[in-house]
């Protein structure tokens, strides 16, 4: 990891321009009650200061990552942040029991179609006054 590794909450980092990924980011916020996670964007000053280079220099972004006591990505992120969600999915972490090489082919196959699926936005999501405290940028 990068120089400033320290955390106080679970950050998710994610892709700021793509749709699908602001959407789960404001799905997590509803269902996060006791505003565990923190978010920033793969391409701001924060995600440059504490994540490995390849995640935020590359030429096709990761669409999520998750930094708590250690670096998870595709559907080991997703699913770790689902067990700490409201409601029922907390029981999708269930599916840890599939070999991650099964599940982030799947997770793959949407996070490559990404942009085509669902759109691109031209600039980063802007959080509003409520919900500033839990993005860092």
């Amino acid at each position: 990891m990068g120089k400033n590794t320290q955390i106080t909450h679970p950050t998710i980092f994610f892709d700021g321009v793509c749709n699908l990924c602001n959407s789960s980011v404001n799905f997590i916020i509803k269902r996060d009650k006791e505003k565990r996670f923190r978010f920033s964007s793969l391409q701001g000053n924060y995600a440059s200061e504490v994540l490995p280079e390849e995640y935020v220099n590359a030429e096709k972004l990761p669409s999520l990552v998750l930094l708590d006591e250690n670096l998870k990505t595709k559907s080991t992120a997703a699913l770790t942040i689902a067990r700490h969600l409201s409601g029922f999915w907390p029981l999708l972490y269930g599916f840890m029991i599939i070999p991650a090489f099964i599940r982030h082919f799947f997770y793959d196959l949407v996070a490559k179609n990404r942009y085509r699926w669902f759109g691109k936005k031209d600039q980063c999501m802007i959080p509003t006054p409520e919900l500033k405290d839990r993005f860092i940028d």
